[in-house]
């Protein structure tokens, strides 16, 4: 008995949603750092998959999950969509649990400093009227 094989080697793959204009079709780009042994430094490599999005829930910017088909659903899609991992503009920082575009964070920290501060104040207002 012959198992079925899957026709591609990764089985995950993360990657940013580059165009949605078929349908229930996502076109992804992956980007690996590949290094070059005589140079011995790293560049960028670049892929470009077809995946399913059978909700088509994808919008172009949207850093997505694919996984692969075990049999190809036709010549070019062999992937499908398993998860959104980042909506385009909203992008929440590991670390800080902020969210962030670019390098600079969408609430300032001043606004969430005097935030914290009122609401402390309400706070002790309450409990002195108490």
């Amino acid at each position: 008995m012959s198992v079925p094989r899957s026709s591609v080697h990764a089985k995950w793959i993360v990657g940013k949603v580059i165009g949605t204009a078929m349908q229930k079709t996502a076109k992804v780009r992956v980007t690996r750092l590949v290094l070059d042994p005589y140079l011995l430094k790293y560049f960028n490599k670049r892929k470009t998959y077809f995946a399913h999005d059978a909700l088509q829930q994808c919008t172009v910017g949207d850093i997505v999950l694919l996984k692969a088909l075990p049999a190809p659903r036709t010549k070019h899609v062999k992937h499908e969509l398993a998860e959104i991992i980042f909506k385009v503009g909203r992008v929440i920082d590991p670390v800080t649990g902020r969210p962030c575009a670019g390098t600079s964070y969408l609430e300032s920290p001043v606004s969430l400093e005097t935030n914290h501060l009122t609401k402390n104040l309400e706070e002790l207002s309450i409990s002195s009227e108490q």
